[in-house]
């Protein structure tokens, strides 16, 4: 049986955000980032900072402001990547370089149309320069599992004789079964002693399902780090689960004899912060996270779980930090009892972060009969980022029925100054969304909206999340209200913010 403590590598802000539809801002990247230091993940691939000047600045922050973890960037074996990848990442408290390049055949041949002897001593030269940098160099032999197992031993041989401190043995395209996988880095360890003088890392993809499974067989043949985004965030498919393989290992933890540094109870508020800022809704039925992950219809299973949880249930919702709490606050409530419940829900508030969100809880309680401790979480959250946003807004009018054209009339504050917008148009989206481009003296382009409640009810939060071109560029905007107008028109505020801070209006 396998021993010892599995290293975390948290690839949500690169990886992650190259699924289809998901752009961060580097606030964005910046809270998800401080999350994840508490959830406790020994890694942050912070991003690709070659990729594009918002990357390059996503991951400078992070490694600026972001404390008591590894920060890392990745890069291909190519130098003016690897020296980008270092001045993002140089101010970190722990700073890692991260570069790759493909060892299988169909990727050198259709890809990177290279030899097998010019993708060696690129590996060679690329390795040395990034450990001439930084002391914790990561190499990845991409679409590993596809390639002659002779051949990525000697790349994997020479970027560990180059100073090399992880080597990470991908199946880039899911394409291994767990047997396979298992088998394929045990042969690699016995082909290259080098490897056990270093960190085996593994980072599967899911394409067939099996990222997770591949994983724990790989951590079972000896590997010591996984590389996995929340919510199983990724390319195509997506990457392994890094809440479904925690609670593997934790769940099993005297069979399996592994354990990580993750504290799980922080797990599901880093779900839902990455479901929120990505858009990306987590499906009902995902494990460990999915809303019905603890929920039980079935009459047997209600009856079971009633006389004794662990007859239907391996794992308890609160070892995730689901909180199964009736904690109901209305809007007599006072300032101590907001404080109690939010400490409830592991969320600490003093002095003027406490007040903020009381003042803002009193407007919600007013409205809404009873605030739930989801409803409390999120506002929180929904609270602390419009306190980092340029533009907010400070009120709006919207005029609709179905004899007149619907009207709108808006004021956004812009640093102290008053800005009014107003517009008559064919709906009341359109209306209200017109008239803050109006007032901004924009030209924005809706390119999706979509709208979820976040708790149940009639009053229920609702969640609206927006993307809109400006000039040429797309940039996402998530905001929450119990009144989807509100709420729609916070979220169009929040991504022309999000234009702003990316250059992309003056």
């Amino acid at each position: 049986m396998s021993s010892g403590r599995i290293t975390i590598f948290d690839t949500t802000l690169r990886d992650g955000e190259q699924s289809p539809g998901i752009s961060l801002n580097a606030l964005e990247k910046v809270e998800i980032a401080e999350q994840l230091a508490r959830l406790g993940v020994d890694v942050i691939e912070a991003g690709f900072p070659i990729s594009s000047p918002g990357d390059f600045e996503g991951v400078q922050k992070i490694a600026a402001e972001v404390s008591g973890v590894t920060v890392c960037a990745l890069a291909r074996a190519v130098e003016k990547d690897i020296r980008t990848a270092w001045d993002a990442i140089r101010e970190a408290e722990r700073p890692r370089i991260h570069t790759f390049i493909s060892t299988s055949d169909v990727h050198l041949k259709y890809q990177l149309r290279k030899s097998r002897d010019e993708v060696l001593e690129a590996a060679k030269r690329m390795v040395s320069l990034a450990v001439s940098l930084c002391d914790d160099v990561e190499f990845s032999a991409m679409d590993a599992t596809r390639s002659d197992p002779e051949f990525l031993a000697a790349v994997l041989a020479a970027a560990v004789a180059e100073g090399a401190t992880t080597i990470n043995i991908p199946d880039t395209v899911g394409y291994a079964l767990p047997s396979e996988f298992g088998d394929f880095i045990r042969r690699q360890v016995e082909m290259v002693p080098g490897l056990k003088d270093v960190t085996v890392s593994v980072h599967c993809h899911n394409d067939l399902g099996l990222a997770v499974a591949n994983s724990l067989a790989a951590v079972q043949a000896g590997a010591k780090q996984v590389e996995c985004a929340v919510n199983g965030l990724g390319e195509r498919a997506g990457n392994a689960s890094l809440e479904e393989m925690v609670m593997i290992l934790e769940t099993r933890r005297s069979s399996l004899g592994l354990s990580t540094g993750i504290n799980t109870v922080e797990i599901d508020r880093t779900s839902k912060l990455v479901s929120q800022l990505t858009g990306y809704e987590v499906q009902p039925n995902k494990a460990i996270v999915g809303k019905n992950a603890f929920a039980h219809e079935s009459g047997i299973h209600q009856d079971g779980v009633l006389k004794e949880r662990t007859t239907y249930e391996i794992m308890s919702a609160s070892s995730i930090g689901r909180s199964r709490s009736d904690i109901v606050l209305g809007k007599h409530s006072g300032r101590h009892a907001l404080k109690v419940a939010m400490e409830e829900l592991g969320i600490e508030l003093d002095g003027e972060e406490l007040d903020q969100a009381f003042a803002r809880f009193k407007k919600i309680a007013d409205r809404k009969k009873q605030v739930t401790a989801v409803d409390l979480e999120h506002l929180v959250s929904e609270e602390l980022r419009q306190q980092a946003d340029l533009l907010e807004l400070k009120s709006y009018e919207v005029t609709s029925s179905s004899e007149f054209i619907p009207t709108c009339q808006v004021i956004i504050e812009k640093e102290g100054e008053r800005l009014l917008g107003k517009s008559f148009s064919g709906g009341s989206m359109e209306s209200i969304f017109q008239a803050i481009d109006d007032a901004v003296g924009i030209q924005g382009k809706l390119k999706d909206y979509q709208v979820r409640a976040v708790t149940g009810g009639k009053d229920a939060l609702g969640e609206v999340r927006v993307v809109v071109e400006v000039n040429g560029e797309d940039y996402a905007g998530t905001a929450l209200s119990i009144d989807v107008v509100e709420a729609s028109a916070k979220a169009y505020v929040r991504a022309v913010n999000n234009a702003y801070r990316a250059g992309g209006v003056k």
